[in-house]
């Protein structure tokens, strides 16, 4: 199943610049190290964005923590709905508790117990809909409708710069390298993070290439990419945090004129390397 894509707002790398303000007030900047052992296994030299070490433990948190500072008025009073896995639940909640609002989290009953668990640790309310992301997301809206709550689409405008900033960052700890870096490789779930490498790398580093990963039990993105329109597919990956059924319009927007290539990977291939 496949459907073009919509209109889109434009996102620039000085939108960037703005959401790293604001994030870096409330998040440190995360450390890029190297790890000899596996620059062995896999004979290159590897640098690691340690975005775990954030509160949430994922770089979701900073899209978060970038829409509290953009809520209306009405986002305000009525609070938020949004659907995840996990690390987007944790942002939104974690965003939502900064700015004093509800939040109401709705997540597939697939969504391991760990991460509903954390999210309802930050004061959101946690509701359990459907088996696929997919069908969590419907359920959202639906509440989001009969609340007056505002549905947070895992790929907001105001996410996707908040999750840029991580790359904002690495970017600027990589100038200081002694060689360029040849390529920055970016797990794929919604694209979000892919998006806002792409949209620092073209303002920053035009020589470095931006490289997508998805796992080939969610192919959704991937086949997105390629075809040029949003497509579906089924999610039957091991790893929660990429299981998305649906290619998302926005980053796949930025990243069908800026990501220089998409690879999948086996799940065995992931298990292997964690």
């Amino acid at each position: 199943m496949a459907a073009d894509l919509p209109d889109l707002p434009d996102l620039s790398y000085d939108d960037v610049l703005r959401a790293a303000e604001v994030v870096a007030r409330e998040l440190p900047a995360t450390p890029l190290q190297s790890h000899p052992l596996l620059d062995a296994a896999v004979g290159a030299e590897v640098l690691v964005k340690h975005e775990h070490v954030l509160p949430t433990g994922s770089f979701k948190v900073r899209g978060g923590v970038h829409l509290a500072s953009t809520l209306t008025d009405a986002e305000q009073q009525h609070g938020l709905v949004t659907c995840s896995t996990g690390n987007h639940a944790q942002s939104v909640a974690y965003g939502a508790r900064l700015a004093g609002v509800r939040a109401t989290i709705v997540m597939p009953s697939t969504a391991p117990a760990v991460k509903q668990d954390a999210v309802a640790a930050l004061g959101a309310e946690v509701v359990v809909r459907g088996e696929t992301l997919g069908e969590a997301g419907a359920a959202a809206r639906e509440l989001a409708a009969r609340s007056g709550a505002t549905f947070v689409c895992p790929t907001d405008p105001r996410i996707v710069l908040g999750h840029a900033t991580a790359y904002l960052e690495l970017f600027r700890q990589a100038a200081d390298l002694p060689v360029p870096l040849a390529a920055v490789l970016v797990p794929i779930g919604s694209g979000t993070g892919a998006a806002g490498a792409c949209l620092v790398r073209d303002a920053l580093a035009p020589g470095t290439r931006v490289v997508g990963v998805q796992s080939a039990a969610a192919p959704a993105g991937w086949r997105s990419w390629r075809s040029g329109t949003i497509e579906t597919a089924p999610a039957t990956t091991r790893a929660s945090g990429l299981a998305t059924t649906t290619g998302y319009p926005l980053p796949q927007g930025i990243l069908r004129g800026s990501l220089d290539d998409f690879v999948l990977v086996d799940d065995d291939v992931i298990d292997e390397a964690a």
